[in-house]
């Protein structure tokens, strides 16, 4: 008779103990007792910490791209599905108290240095994250809403950027006063 799998609840507990956490920080001991399943079970399913970080980026990022699908490929006019985009992310780091910020951000801080494969995967996900961003720039451009001076591929990258940078200072501030910065600042001067 076939055992269950515990993958699915070390995934979900996992990445909940790592947003917490850090990913380095986080154990596999404290990820096991955190999905109610025995340590051997983390072996059982990954081959170490290191897949088991590229697996929780790939299940977060999953998550990022249907919010993406949902207001940045939405039947809104461009620069309105971006703010959009911006004020659903902020509403969830509200729900957890402006303290966990974005995984694939703390992530990039906290294990990039140690893990090629991890600073690899980051990378091809903040490749693909930027193409919605520079779609919905290239038809406010079409439609006259912006005029791009730089191209939009660029203009996705800072945004993402300079969008991480004010999600680690919400984390520090623990109010959304940073967040609330940035898209002053984007939709008042960089998108105007």
């Amino acid at each position: 008779m076939a055992r269950t799998s515990n993958k699915p609840e070390i995934l979900s507990a996992g990445l909940e103990v790592v947003r917490r956490r850090g990913f380095t920080a986080a154990g596999v001991r404290e990820i096991t007792a955190a999905a109610g399943v025995p340590q051997g079970s983390f072996t059982n399913h990954f081959a170490s910490k290191e897949a088991f970080g590229l697996e929780i980026l790939d299940r977060y990022f999953g998550d990022v791209r249907e919010v993406m699908e949902g207001t940045l490929r939405g039947g809104l006019p461009p620069l309105e599905r971006l703010r959009s985009y911006f004020e659903l992310i902020s509403g969830r780091l509200e729900s957890r108290g402006w303290h966990h910020g974005c995984l694939v951000g703390n992530m990039s801080l906290d294990s990039t240095e140690h893990s090629e494969a991890i600073r690899a995967r980051i990378a091809e996900i903040f490749a693909a994250w930027r193409v919605p961003f520079a779609e919905c720039l290239t038809e406010a451009a079409a439609a006259g809403l912006i005029t791009l001076t730089v191209p939009a591929l660029d203009l996705a990258d800072f945004l993402l950027a300079a969008w991480q940078g004010a999600m680690l200072r919400m984390k520090v501030e623990r109010t959304p006063e940073p967040l609330e910065r940035f898209t002053a600042v984007v939709f008042t001067t960089v998108l105007a």
